[in-house]
């Protein structure tokens, strides 16, 4: 049977941060619907075993995928990566490139109670060229190496902590704000070139990201009862738009910040099943 019009079958997918949360949801989606996954991760001991069985799993599909155990944030990864993503995809280049990556210091930018912790410039330096800078640097590299055709589409995590504040998230929220920037630079940069770039703001998501953020127990329990749809967001949400948005071969959706939250933002402020109680009574 003949595949749809733009299907994702035999296309190729990058995924920086592939190992955990929406990383790992985009890949699997990805070769449900036929489509090859080359993934980067930087994990360790059991980290690494699970981006191993992961591969496994993907490869069972039928598809090809290769996962790689690297920084995808150093410049020598790329140097090593670009020119063998080149060999794997065969001159098809790349259809999808999912930046997601999620590792930054989080730290108050000033002492806090008892705590003199504050952050540093290494730190700050870091967090932004992880989770903002890389995405440039990435996307320079690939075009250099032909392998961002025209109808391909990039992808990059952020979230609401552009406009919000939560405590020792400064540095993220900064790095986000950049991230959102680069994709509007990049997005004008590339529409000659039929190439769509935007950035997807997922709502809050439990992944191993979140976990880490002091004090997330009582920001998801607030995020939850606030959500329209009566739940957080998960990784296969956000891997369900990728895919949707990865069919059509239109560069003309770029430069946006799109929002996939079930409405979270919107609603933000409101206990959404108290509201609807006093709605119905």
């Amino acid at each position: 049977m003949p595949h749809p019009p733009h299907s994702l079958h035999d296309g190729w997918c990058l995924v920086l941060g592939v190992s955990s949360g929406m990383g790992r949801a985009t890949a699997r989606a990805v070769a449900a619907e036929g489509g090859h996954v080359i993934g980067v991760h930087f994990d360790r001991a059991e980290g690494a075993e699970e981006a191993r069985r992961l591969e496994e799993e993907l490869r069972a599909t039928g598809v090809r995928a290769h996962l790689f155990n690297a920084n995808a944030a150093a410049r020598r990864t790329r140097e090593r990566l670009v020119p063998k993503i080149a060999e794997l995809t065969e001159g098809a280049g790349l259809r999808i490139v999912l930046h997601s990556l999620a590792f930054g210091s989080l730290v108050p930018f000033l002492p806090r109670g008892g705590d003199k912790t504050v952050l540093t410039q290494p730190q700050l330096e870091m967090t932004l060229d992880v989770m903002a800078h890389s995405l440039v640097y990435w996307t320079q590299d690939l075009v250099a190496a032909g392998l961002l055709r025209r109808g391909a589409k990039i992808f990059a995590m952020t979230s609401a902590g552009t406009t919000q504040v939560l405590p020792s998230y400064g540095a993220v929220s900064a790095a986000k704000a950049a991230l959102e920037s680069h994709v509007r630079q990049l997005a004008c940069e590339l529409a000659p070139h039929g190439v769509a770039v935007n950035a997807l703001r997922a709502g809050v998501t439990v992944t191993p990201s979140l976990l880490r953020i002091p004090g997330h127990e009582e920001f998801v329990d607030r995020s939850a009862a606030g959500n329209p749809h009566g739940r957080l967001t998960r990784p296969e949400d956000v891997a369900e738009a990728v895919v949707a948005l990865s069919r059509a071969p239109s560069s003309w959706l770029t430069g946006d910040t799109i929002g996939v939250d079930g409405g979270e933002l919107v609603a933000a402020g409101t206990t959404w099943s108290t509201a609807k109680e006093t709605e119905e009574q």
